[in-house]
């Protein structure tokens, strides 16, 4: 069993910043790609940034240059720092990760989304 849990969402003004925090758990036997994703309703979930095992990231262009991907590989985290946040920020935001178990099957794991709300 894998479980992503993620936390830091919250209200915040525009021109704000927020960090974003995801753990993985469980039956990990190693991490590959791990991303933020969001979604708003009646659109389709799209990327925000990605970041490999070794460390290269992929941002998407409108988050280019105000947020920024890490991640810590000793605790399984990721994390995503966005800072100047715009109204057109507000999502719903999913982490995920392509994790393999410890019995060695490989699949892409999801979080249960928290919400980032940019509003005066």
């Amino acid at each position: 069993q894998v479980q992503l849990v993620e936390s830091g969402g919250g209200l915040v003004r525009p021109g704000g910043s927020l960090r974003l925090s995801c753990v993985a758990s469980g039956s990990i036997f190693s991490i590959g790609d791990m991303g933020w994703f969001r979604q708003v309703p009646g659109k389709e979930r799209e990327l925000v940034a990605s970041i490999s095992s070794g460390g290269a990231t992929n941002y998407a262009d409108s988050v280019k240059g105000r947020f920024t991907i890490s991640r810590d590989n000793t605790n399984n985290t990721v994390y995503l720092q966005m800072n100047s946040l715009k109204p057109e920020d507000t999502a719903v935001y999913y982490c995920n990760a392509r994790i393999k178990t410890l019995m060695l099957y490989t699949n892409t794991y999801w979080g249960q989304g928290t919400q980032v709300t940019v509003s005066s």
